[in-house]
């Protein structure tokens, strides 16, 4: 019933783009998926990777039928419903319905910061620690409105409940590192090999350095060293 009165009454999505590529973040690295990226997010890092969801958001409204028929051109099971934030829109939820019908594993990546009851496979959380907080030069208003939303742990824990799930941190240095130390004393039972520990950056040069160091804490730590393997293999760069 909530599928066909979903499609009724027309639910529409912003789209950055679908693209078919292969995994190369998480618990799931080189699986072929066909990637959703909503656009809108409720925050602004100042790293972020895919401003034309942020920053500059754009893309065209598409429905739910337009999205499934642009995903049927691919014969892929694994999808990844990324952003932006697609959990800022409750047409997700129904998006979620129509692909677990086309019998399709779902990962939904969000920073963790609202909640959904959007069906999946794997949620994939990645909190925004401080590190990710824009200057006060660049944008004042958006340096205040992130601060106060990106700590969210309530709905980390409720989030973790939908599904299987990981937990992915974007490490500029060591503070970084050891902030998720503190961050994790807040689930005293998460099972740290769910916890994934990610180099910041889109440049090579950038990611190689920081996983010298980073590799070794997370091996002393028990916690997952993640690569971002597409920009090894594809560059940074959109359709990937």
């Amino acid at each position: 019933m909530a599928r066909l009165l979903g499609l009724k009454r027309g639910y529409f999505l912003r789209i950055a783009e679908i693209y078919h590529s292969i995994q190369g973040e998480g618990l799931l690295t080189g699986t072929p998926s066909i990637f959703i990226r909503t656009s809108g997010c409720n925050l602004r890092c100042w790293f972020c990777d895919t401003p034309f969801t942020s920053w500059q958001p754009e893309g065209e409204t598409l429905t739910i039928d337009e999205i499934l028929k642009q995903v049927q051109k691919w014969d892929c099971r694994h999808i990844v419903l990324t952003g932006g934030e697609p959990l800022l829109w409750k047409e997700t939820v129904v998006l979620c319905e129509e692909l677990k019908r086309l019998g399709k594993h779902i990962t939904i990546e969000t920073a963790g910061t609202i909640f959904q009851p959007a069906a999946c496979d794997l949620i994939s959380i990645s909190p925004k620690m401080a590190n990710s907080t824009p200057t006060v030069d660049r944008d004042a208003q958006w340096h205040k409105r992130h601060e106060e939303t990106r700590f969210r742990p309530q709905v980390v824990s409720d989030l973790m409940q939908l599904s299987h799930y990981q937990l992915k941190f974007v490490i500029n240095d060591l503070a970084d590192a050891e902030g998720v130390l503190e961050y994790l004393k807040l689930f005293p039972n998460i099972d740290r090999e769910r916890v994934l520990l990610m180099p910041q950056g889109t440049l090579l040069s950038e990611l190689e350095q920081r996983a010298k160091w980073l590799i070794p804490w997370c091996r002393d730590h028990e916690l997952r060293f993640c690569e971002r393997a597409h920009i090894h293999w594809f560059g940074s760069q959109r359709g990937t």
